[in-house]
């Protein structure tokens, strides 16, 4: 038998020297997650079995080689919800809550306007955003769309239980059936530019797909497809809202503003006061 305490003590020594970023909390929730319990927990536990114990070393180990956290418990919590990820599909980030709130609340303002709100998660990924709308506004009618197979397959699980429709396909032409339909169009596409590379977390770049990390030399191609679907897709007054690097606080909202197609474009700051994402709407 082990104690819990001395088990963590060596985890995060282990965690901190392979240059993991929260080495504390990702020890507690590895061991946590050995247990089947939770963090807040863990006080409560005075022994560990050596086999837990030997669970536990292994996947300190594989943590310690930068596999991603969520991977080694197969689930990402989101704002109210978790979602199955694992390899194949973008591990979501905290950060991008705050794009999935602004569309929520966007559906919402809909909503008390006396219209069931429509919305357009574009590059979906794990269908994280997608479930959260669900999850908050189960009035809306969500669609969504992953061009790549394997973070379709995970989408597809995890949006399986909800009223969501989740579409295979290609962000620059899918939904073609709601053009002009749509009030709300929410993404975090790809926007790594290709010579950033070496900047990449290695939990990232390792293991999250390259077609959800990367694009183009500046990391505004995409970006700029979304403005072009955005026209298509949105009916007047409509409002989109994409997820940037933040070092692309000014470059993104320019692909908007410079088209001339769009009024009240805005970038908003994340928790840590970075530039994050940008909203824009089509004139009424």
């Amino acid at each position: 038998m082990a104690e819990p305490r001395a088990l963590i003590r060596a985890a995060v020594v282990r965690l901190g020297d392979a240059g993991v970023a929260s080495p504390d909390h990702d020890a507690a929730e590895l061991l946590a997650h050995v247990l089947g319990t939770r963090r807040s927990q863990l006080a409560l536990v005075s022994e560990v079995s050596a086999a837990d114990a030997g669970e536990y070393d292994a996947l300190i180990t594989r943590r310690a080689q930068r596999e991603p956290l969520q991977h080694l418990v197969g689930r990402a919590w989101f704002r109210h919800v978790s979602v199955a990820v694992g390899p194949g599909v973008f591990v979501p980030r905290p950060e991008t809550e705050l794009l999935a709130g602004w569309a929520v609340e966007q559906a919402r303002e809909v909503l008390a306007a006396g219209r069931m709100p429509v919305v357009v998660d574009l590059c979906t990924g794990s269908g994280v955003i997608a479930r959260s709308l669900a999850d908050e506004v189960p009035e809306a009618r969500i669609h969504a769309v992953e061009l790549d197979p394997p973070a379709h397959a995970w989408a597809e699980q995890n949006l399986a239980d909800t009223t969501v429709e989740l579409r295979q396909g290609d962000l620059a032409t899918a939904f073609e059936d709601l053009a002009g339909q749509v009030d709300v169009i929410v993404s975090n596409p790809p926007y790594v530019p290709l010579e950033a590379w070496e900047s990449v977390a290695v939990e990232a770049r390792d293991h999250d797909p390259h077609l959800a990390l990367f694009s183009g030399d500046d990391g505004l191609d995409a970006i700029r497809v979304l403005e072009q679907r955005g026209v298509v897709l949105l009916k007047a007054g409509g409002v989109i809202g994409i997820e940037h690097a933040d070092a692309q606080g000014v470059s993104a909202p320019a692909v908007f503003s410079r088209s001339g197609r769009w009024e009240e474009v805005r970038d908003h700051r994340d928790l840590a006061d970075r530039p994050r994402y940008l909203t824009a709407r089509r004139p009424r």
